[in-house]
């Protein structure tokens, strides 16, 4: 009887078996697993950038948007036949001005109805050193209002002058901290005579400018500076540091070289500033270091909403990109360190030429590392882009998806053809630690979702949207710049 009954189980199991494998086979695969960021003690699988797909993005902190963020976007066009645009301000006036900055020196105003005015905001073109058409990263490079600006008009600029007439011989050019204030006529207008030099920096090389100068929420204002330029950080006006392995260092020496820097000074005090009393004292000659350790630290904002950190991209020298949230007082490493790696001055095209180096300083202090790091195309595993381009924190209404968003990118992954791209990272979940995710951001309507342009800068508004600043020459020259508006993507 036992046999029986389990004989005509088995019969009965037979088609359910054969009913749950077809059921099995119906359903849809599981997505793969993202693709994370290299450990910092792993050398990445890289792939071509060409073929980057995008990945899923990380969990989101509670705090973002619970929308669900897809990396795809429009560029709406607010600005066109500029020249060379590596910035955009927008003071807190009410009137959605936006200020966009042409490194050959010009500022120009796109109003509030997205018309870009055929006065110049302000002119310096006689002030500028004469630049290279083919590339040059010298030029006027920065602009930041005075938080108060609807009140007293006061703004301030970066630009490259030629060297002045004391500065050491040999040298290249002098960098300039300037104040301005608006024409008391017409609010479009600066008053070009009202020039007050607050710092003059000489330069000894002509790369390595920086320039993003920017008001943080505690009022004073902070000003990267480049280690001087040439490779290695060595040469005609580079220092010795603590570091022997390599030669050189301006921005490990905090005594005898100002650059290499983030400065941090107060402009309604003092003459020509004062130097906040909470400076972080690193250095006796240079009480303005407020952090230090960096190559070329170009393009840097403050998030406008969250904890107000200061987001810096930090153009590496032969393998790796990367940014950092910089902190008072942090050492970032350079150049003992690329990113999360070891750097050899001795042979800085090989990525195992240093396998152990300090991850601190004589005083104690740790050499950061980065939150975002990627390969340069140097790199022999191949990589993603020649230089980094420091980007802001997505804080606008359009795109609400991308709220709390870091939104970066690359200048482009060779000299010719034009190719950057847009990035966007994603914070770790709180309590988690380790370098950030992030995915390229395909743009609409363009051929394999490529930007196809240099991308020369990103800015922000008042309101916390993103512009995208590009070129199609690699030079300060022709009219091919354009300042596009990050949107979503259209859809029927």
């Amino acid at each position: 009887m036992y046999q029986r009954k389990k004989i005509k189980m088995n019969k009965l199991w037979i088609p359910i078996t054969v009913l749950l494998l077809l059921l099995a086979a119906c359903e849809p695969a599981l997505p793969e697993t993202p693709t994370l960021p290299p450990a910092q003690d792993e050398e990445p699988q890289l792939a071509d950038p060409s073929e980057m797909e995008p990945t899923e993005p990380a969990e989101e902190p509670t705090t973002e948007s619970p929308i669900a963020f897809e990396p795809f976007a429009a560029l709406h066009p607010v600005a066109s036949g500029l020249t060379a645009p590596v910035a955009l301000d927008a003071p807190d006036d009410g009137s959605g001005r936006r200020f966009i900055v042409d490194q050959v020196g010009l500022i120009r105003i796109v109003d509030g109805e997205d018309q870009l005015l055929d006065t110049p905001f302000l002119d310096l073109r006689d002030r500028i050193i004469t630049l290279n058409g083919n590339y040059d990263e010298r030029g006027l490079l920065g602009l930041a209002f005075h938080p108060a600006y609807a009140e007293n008009g006061r703004f301030f600029v970066y630009y490259s002058a030629p060297l002045r007439e004391n500065g050491p011989p040999g040298w290249n050019h002098t960098s300039i901290l300037s104040e301005y204030t608006v024409s008391g006529s017409d609010a479009n207008t600066a008053d070009p005579n009202s020039e007050r030099i607050i710092m003059a920096i000489d330069q000894p090389q002509g790369n390595h400018n920086a320039g993003s100068i920017v008001f943080g929420p505690d009022g004073y204002l902070y000003v990267p500076l480049g280690d001087g330029g040439g490779a290695n950080d060595t040469g005609l006006g580079h220092v010795e540091d603590w570091y022997p392995v390599n030669e050189g260092g301006n921005s490990q020496n905090l005594e005898d070289s100002i650059l290499g820097n983030v400065l941090r000074i107060d402009i309604n005090s003092g003459e020509p500033y004062a130097v906040p009393a909470d400076n972080p004292g690193l250095s006796v000659n240079y009480p303005e270091i407020w952090a230090y350790g960096f190559r070329n630290p170009y393009r840097m904002a403050f998030d406008p909403g969250g904890e107000n950190d200061l987001f810096l991209g930090d153009a590496g020298q032969e393998l790796w990109e990367e940014v950092s949230i910089v902190v008072p007082g942090g050492n970032y490493g350079w150049n003992v360190r690329e990113g999360t790696h070891c750097f050899s001055t001795a042979n800085p095209g090989s990525p195992n030429a240093i396998t152990n180096c300090p991850t601190e300083d004589p005083e104690g202090n740790p050499l950061i590392d980065p939150i975002i790091e990627f390969p340069n195309t140097k790199h022999p595993a191949g990589g993603l882009g020649s230089s980094i381009v420091g980007g802001v924190v997505y804080r606008g209404a359009t795109l609400p998806a991308w709220d709390g968003k870091y939104i970066f990118g690359q200048w482009s992954v060779n000299f010719q053809p034009p190719q950057g791209s847009l990035f966007a990272a994603t914070r770790p979940a709180s309590g988690e630690n380790g370098l950030w995710r992030f995915e390229q951001v395909r743009i609409a309507e363009r051929d394999g979702g490529e930007l196809g342009e240099f991308l020369l800068a990103l800015g922000q508004d008042s309101a916390g949207e993103v512009y995208v600043l590009t070129s199609s020459s690699s030079g300060p020259s022709g009219n091919t710049g354009i300042v596009y508006k990050l949107m979503p993507v259209e859809t029927e």
